[in-house]
């Protein structure tokens, strides 16, 4: 059972814990300990006595990430071990698996007891620890409760209300990263059938300024990188990301790199944990003498939006040390696979080392270090996350770390290559398998030859944009498989309201999040299995595919019982609701939902790299999709990698003004929020907080844990603003800040998006920080 909910006053100080749990006195404590190790250890054991089935949870770790029937982590999307690791695992891998194998149930009991509401006073903790969904609800207005109905009476009013629409755009199909690639192809398939690409998901908001610099720069969206590449690199740039805490497993990769000798480079306004020294948890001899390995071997800290200058600086010290030493370079490479080189050279050479110091809040000495970092390794990996992509010139920073590693011929080399860290489990499954909303030719004619239906052609609406279209009345019906939309997108009040304007939302879940509370005037819950169930569908158990982040698609196969036998799979849902809007559909929907085999004899036709699918996927570890770029061919107009000439941004914010950027705390997976704590930066008890550079404190009059306002400053003037945080001291330039998502999403004004990705600005807001008004 849940805990009671907070009482709601709107005038009340803003909780310490924010939307996590409410806890004792707000602290800090610097953390001075290795990542992983005995703390990761103890905090597991806590995860697993909370659990309320520690047996069954802990034998079912020992299959998470296995081939051979295990079940691939619903967490992040690192790839697994290839070399047979019995403990592929991590700290909040196991946590993010065991918060949906919890033994408590939201069912119609819970949901009698509680008004909509009421529900909505509650912390979204509370909210999502109630426990698992057991059957399909529909909102009743009369009496402000969610009430059973029937999996039929759900289906029909959702394709009632979708062929009552006057046009199919008007209506809208998000999707988070968790569904399996079999399933993300129905979605598609479906909507498109019904006659839209009105499909936003999460690449939207984190990883599509990646996308769109890759695809023009080499001609793919995908890095080029593999595990084996990161065990042979000679140096590792990490960017924009805190792998303890979002792909923990890469700690383990920068801890061999380091033992073999490779440079470890961390770029990253905040010195994190993954940047200092970790104990591997299954190197038992390193547990047992508590030895630690350091993951790190330079800290660089521009200021946020700094990095494009950084980049640029490395590749002039690059290509200054050229003209003495020709082999600073590769020549033979830059002339038969680039284009561009000439003018890009002549960029570099015009921007003078002042304004690039500036620009990225470092020194000469700091970019030059970096360079000869760079210059010193045959083979470099450039990695990174949503640092680097959730900033106003995010395909510029992206497309200038390709700038770089084209001028040593770090792509289409063993050990080298660009490698963007994706975050949820099937994030780029998703979109391989045909979540997008700008879809292109190629894709578009070859899924109307397999499945024999006319696609729409023009493209749909992402995250951004489809906000606005619920918020004017354009879109009135939202269907969302998977995530928690209200809370992972901008502007959250803005965002709320204009879900509230929809006609008919529909979440497909496993678990009560505010995006249920937050809902159309019409409403349904729909419960699906979880990645960790099994799967018994008319042939059989089955198992669904899921692709990580380096391009393995590989097998995942749930072992433990349903929450409740009325529980449908995501496949069979998607079905459902096909055919419930498209009655006279050819696709043959009951049939693919008998056998996902069928689903991926379709797939293979319909997607480029998939042939002979089924049986590739059965192999040991799945298959890797082939990527033209790491074969040096590059798909784009000219054929060969073209270099890009950006502007060199200024990203300082002004007088008396800083730039924020939101990060997950350490106990947090996305917007699920396990407690208010975040080990790694030294914080209990508190959410509603920011991080400032010491002087910028000291210059406002704050010490530490004082109270505080936050204001963002909008592009088109508003502002918007929260109340009563703490400030934190941190290691941090001065001019930047560093606060929690989903939190201060209320900050990120739904006009404030990228112009190169359509991304919201969560790293890249400009704020005022003061002393409370109240």
């Amino acid at each position: 059972m849940t805990s009671a909910p907070r009482d709601h006053d709107p005038d009340a100080p803003t909780p310490a814990g924010g939307y996590g749990p409410s806890g004792g006195e707000p602290s800090r404590e610097p953390y001075e300990h290795p990542t992983a190790g005995w703390g990761a250890a103890k905090s597991v054991g806590k995860v697993l006595a909370r659990a309320k089935e520690p047996v069954s949870s802990t034998r079912l770790m020992t299959v998470m990430n296995h081939e051979d029937g295990g079940f691939d982590c619903p967490g992040c999307a690192w790839p697994d071990d290839l070399h047979g690791l019995k403990l592929d695992l991590c700290e909040n891998g196991i946590k993010h698996a065991t918060w949906e194998m919890t033994p408590d149930r939201a069912g119609k009991e819970f949901f009698a007891a509680h008004t909509v509401s009421e529900l909505a006073t509650w912390p979204d903790h509370d909210l999502e620890r109630a426990g698992r969904l057991v059957g399909p609800l529909s909102y009743d207005p009369e009496t402000d409760h969610y009430v059973p109905v029937s999996w039929q009476r759900a289906f029909a009013l959702v394709g009632e209300t979708l062929r009552g629409l006057g046009s199919p755009h008007e209506a809208l199909f998000y999707t988070s990263g968790r569904l399996s690639n079999e399933a993300t192809f129905l979605y598609q398939l479906f909507v498109r059938e019904y006659g839209t690409n009105n499909l936003p998901d999460c690449s939207n908001m984190c990883h599509e300024a990646s996308g769109r610099a890759l695809t023009a720069a080499i001609g793919t969206g995908k890095g080029t990188v593999d595990l084996n590449d990161i065990d042979t690199a000679d140096a590792l740039f990490v960017m924009g990301v805190n792998a303890a805490s979002n792909a923990p497993r890469m700690i383990t990769a920068l801890a061999d790199a380091y033992r073999r000798g490779a440079q470890v480079v961390h770029v990253n306004p905040l010195v994190e944990a993954a940047a200092g020294r970790t104990i591997v948890p299954h190197e038992f001899g390193a547990m047992a003498t508590f030895k630690a390995t350091p993951t790190g071997t330079l800290n660089l800290q521009p200021r946020i939006g700094g990095d494009l200058a950084l980049l640029r600086g490395i590749a002039k010290h690059v290509l200054e040390a050229a003209e003495k030493d020709p082999k600073a370079i590769d020549e033979e490479f830059l002339a038969r696979f680039t284009e561009g080189f000439d003018a890009y050279r002549d960029l570099c050479a015009a921007t003078p080392w002042e304004d690039l110091e500036a620009a990225s809040g470092l020194t000469r000495e700091e970019i030059r270090a970096a360079g000869d970092i760079y210059l010193g390794s045959f083979r470099t990996i450039i990695s990174w996350c949503l640092g680097i992509t959730q900033q106003e010139h995010g395909v510029d920073t992206v497309r200038e770390i390709v700038n770089v590693l084209l001028l040593r011929g770090n792509i289409g080399r063993e050990g080298a290559g660009p490698c963007p860290i994706r975050g949820h489990s099937n994030v780029q499954g998703n979109r391989t398998c045909g979540v997008d909303h700008r879809p292109n030719k190629e894709f578009l004619d070859r899924l109307a030859e397999a499945c024999g239906i006319d696609p729409p052609r023009e493209p749909g609406l992402d995250t951004v944009h489809a906000i606005s279209a619920m918020a004017s009345g354009e879109a009135k019906v939202f269907v969302g498989m998977g995530g928690n939309f209200v809370r992972a997108a901008p502007d959250t009040e803005f965002t709320e309201q204009a879900m509230r304007n929809c006609a008919l939302t529909v979440q497909v879940s496993t678990k009560l999040n505010r995006s249920h509370i937050v809902h159309g005037r019409r409403a349904l819950i729909l419960p699906c299995l979880g990645r960790t169930e099994r799967d018994l569908q008319e042939a059989g158990e089955q198992s669904v595919s899921v692709e990580d982040s380096m391009s393995m698609v590989h097998l995942s196969r749930g072992m433990k019982r349903p929450a409740s036998p009325h529980l449908l799979s995501e496949p069979a849902i998607i079905a459902a609701m096909a055919r419930a809007t498209l009655p006279g559909s050819a696709t043959p929907w009951e049939s693919y939902v008998g056998d996902y085999d069928r689903i991926r004899d379709t797939m293979e036709h319909a997607l480029a790299g998939f042939e002979a699918f089924n049986r590739r996927v059965r192999g040991p570890h799945g298959f890797r999709l082939r990527q033209p770029a790491r074969e040096r061919i590059f798909q784009t107009p000219s054929g060969r990698a073209e270099f890009s000439l950006a502007a060199l941004p200024d990203p300082t914010p002004g007088a008396g003004l800083l730039t924020l950027a939101t990060v997950r705390s350490h106990d947090q997976w996305n917007t699920t929020i396990y407690s208010s704590d975040d080990r790694y930066r030294g914080v209990r008890n508190l959410r509603t907080l920011v991080f400032l550079n010491a002087d910028d404190m000291r210059e406002r009059g704050l010490s530490d844990l004082d109270h505080v306002d936050i204001t963002s400053l909008a592009k088109d003037g508003t502002r918007r603003s929260v109340r009563d945080y703490r400030v934190l001291a941190y290691d941090l330039p001065r001019g930047c800040a560093i606060g929690y998502m989903p939190e201060l999403n209320s900050l990120c004004p739904l006009g404030d998006y990228s112009a190169q990705s359509d991304q919201p600005l969560m790293k890249h807001l400009t704020v005022e920080v003061a002393a409370c008004a109240r």
